[in-house]
């Protein structure tokens, strides 16, 4: 599913991200940018562990930022870290907004084509698909819709598809909206 915003298209597939040729990957990340399990360990897995100690050397970074590192042997150039909210720690949804737009701002500034995201939080940090949905694609749009920028295509890589089909539904009532 596609949806266009000027220049730029939002991309939504379903598989595994760290396959994709795209500028930068967004690994979900923690505060730590200590890649263990799920989308930062199989980042990790596929790209090596100069990411990891790359994401050492930066040390950390707060819930809703994000830092950028090279890629390792991913087909990707570059893996931009960005930190969701735990379920519970308190205002998830504006964490997880914050961490979407800095993770855009990033691929800005380093002037990326083409950036993928997972669903951000969903997966450990228990953050609600349907609700991550929502906030990812909608900071997505706003932020495509100001223009001046380099993105060309934002690609929501989504693992399952329950994840994919949350993701359509939410695109769709953007769609509508329009």
């Amino acid at each position: 599913m596609e949806y266009k915003i000027g220049n730029s298209k939002i991309t939504l597939a379903k598989g595994d991200i760290t396959g994709l040729k795209v500028d930068a990957l967004v690994n979900a990340a923690n505060s730590m940018l200590q890649m263990g399990g799920g989308v930062a360990g199989a980042i990790r897995r596929a790209g090596g562990e100069s990411i990891q100690e790359e994401c050492d050397r930066i040390g950390g970074t707060p819930v809703g930022t994000a830092v950028i590192t090279r890629a390792g042997r991913l087909r990707a150039r570059h893996v931009i870290h960005a930190v969701g909210p735990r379920m519970g720690e308190g205002d998830e949804d504006r964490k997880l907004e914050g961490a979407t737009r800095s993770s855009l701002v990033l691929a800005d500034k380093h002037s990326l084509s083409s950036l993928a995201f997972p669903a951000i939080s969903t997966g450990i940090f228990g953050y609600p698909t349907d609700r991550c949905a929502r906030i990812m694609l909608e900071t997505t749009i706003d932020y495509l819709k100001e223009g001046g920028h380099s993105l060309k295509e934002v690609i929501f890589c989504l693992y399952d598809d329950r994840t994919l089909a949350e993701f359509e539904k939410a695109l769709r009532e953007f769609s509508e909206e329009k």
